[in-house]
C-alpha cells in the first residue's frame, strides 16, 4: 500500500519480488486451474507452510504436529468430505490451545492461529470448487488481488503522502489504499466487458476485492505488530513469509466464498 521508504530505496526490493512473483504465480495458477486435487495439494503445502509461521511467530508449541494436520486438512478438501475436514480441524484446534502455555491469552493465540490459517486455504478452495464457475472466479479474484497489490505498491511509493494507519502499518499510505481500489475498479470494468454484463455489480466488486485484501494485509501487520515481528517467515525473498504475501488474498477468499453462499443470485449476476 505504499510507503515512506527513502527514494533511494523506495524500489530496491523490486527485482527480488518481480523474481519471487514469477515462480509463486504460475504455481497458483496451474492449482486453480485444474482445482480438485491439484488444488488441494496445493492448499496443503500453503496451510502447512504458514501454520509453521503462525506458531513461530506467535510461540504456540508443536509446529510440527501442527503443520502435518494442516497439510492434509488441505489435502481433505479434495474428499468433499465435511466431517473428515471438521474433525482434522478440531483435532488442530484442540492441539493448539491444549499444548499451548497455561495463560488464558496463549491459549485463544493458538486456538486463533488455526482458524486463521485453516480459513484462508478453505476459503480459497470452496471459492474455486463451489456451484459457480469457479475456475473463473478464482482468476478473476485473485488477479484483482494482484493488481490492487501492484497498485498500491507502485503508487504508493512514488506519490507518498499521509498514513493509512500509523500505528498498526506506519509505511502504509492513503495514496496506495486509493490507487488498489481504482486499479481494482478498473479490472471490473473490463471483467464486465469480457463477461458480456452489466458494469456496476463488476465495477463494486473490484472496490470491495482491494477493500478485503487491503484489510487482510492490515490485519496481518497488526498481528506481526502485535508479536513484534517485521515478517511472518522468511521463505518469499522481498516479499518475508508466506502469510505476509496471501493474507489479502485470504480474506478475499473468505469473503467472496461467504458473499456467493449467502447471496446465490450474486454469481450469475457477474456473469459467474
Amino acid at each position: 500500500m505504499g510507503d515512506w521508504t527513502p527514494p533511494e530505496q523506495r524500489f530496491s526490493e523490486l527485482p527480488m519480488r518481480l523474481l519471487t512473483a514469477l515462480v509463486l504465480i504460475p504455481f497458483a495458477l496451474f492449482a486453480v486451474w485444474f482445482g480438485s486435487w491439484w488444488l488441494a495439494a496445493g492448499c496443503g503445502v500453503f496451510c502447512a507452510v504458514m501454520m509453521v509461521e503462525w506458531c513461530r511467530m506467535s510461540a504456540t508449541p508443536n509446529e510440527v504436529l501442527l503443520a502435518g494436520l494442516a497439510a492434509v486438512f488441505g489435502l481433505s478438501l479434495a474428499l468433499q468430505n465435511e466431517l473428515i475436514s471438521w474433525a482434522i480441524f478440531v483435532a488442530a484446534m484442540v492441539l493448539a490451545i491444549v499444548s499451548s502455555q497455561r495463560s488464558t491469552e496463549s491459549r485463544i493465540t493458538g486456538g486463533f492461529g488455526v482458524i486463521y490459517v485453516f480459513a484462508m486455504v478453505f476459503g480459497l478452495f470452496t471459492l474455486r470448487e463451489g456451484p459457480w464457475d469457479g475456475r473463473l472466479a478464482a482468476l478473476y479474484f485473485m488477479s484483482f488481488v494482484w493488481a490492487s497489490d501492484a497498485a498500491a505498491y507502485f503508487f504508493g511509493r512514488m506519490i507518498r503522502g499521509p498514513r493509512l494507519l500509523p500505528k498498526e502499518s506506519p509505511n502504509k499510505t492513503w495514496s496506495g489504499a486509493i490507487s488498489a481500489a481504482i486499479a481494482c475498479a478498473a479490472c471490473g470494468y473490463l471483467a464486465a466487458g469480457w463477461q458480456g454484463v452489466e458494469v456496476l455489480p463488476w465495477v463494486l466488486a473490484g472496490v470491495s476485492i482491494s477493500v478485503a485484501a487491503q484489510v487482510g494485509d492490515l490485519f496481518e501487520s497488526g498481528l506481526k505488530r502485535r508479536f513484534k515481528v517485521k515478517d511472518s517467515g522468511n521463505i518469499l525473498p522481498g516479499h518475508g513469509g508466506l502469510l505476509d504475501r496471501v493474507d489479502g488474498l485470504g480474506a478475499v477468499s473468505i469473503l467472496a466464498t461467504l458473499t456467493f453462499l449467502s447471496v446465490p443470485g450474486l454469481p450469475a449476476l457477474l456473469g459467474l
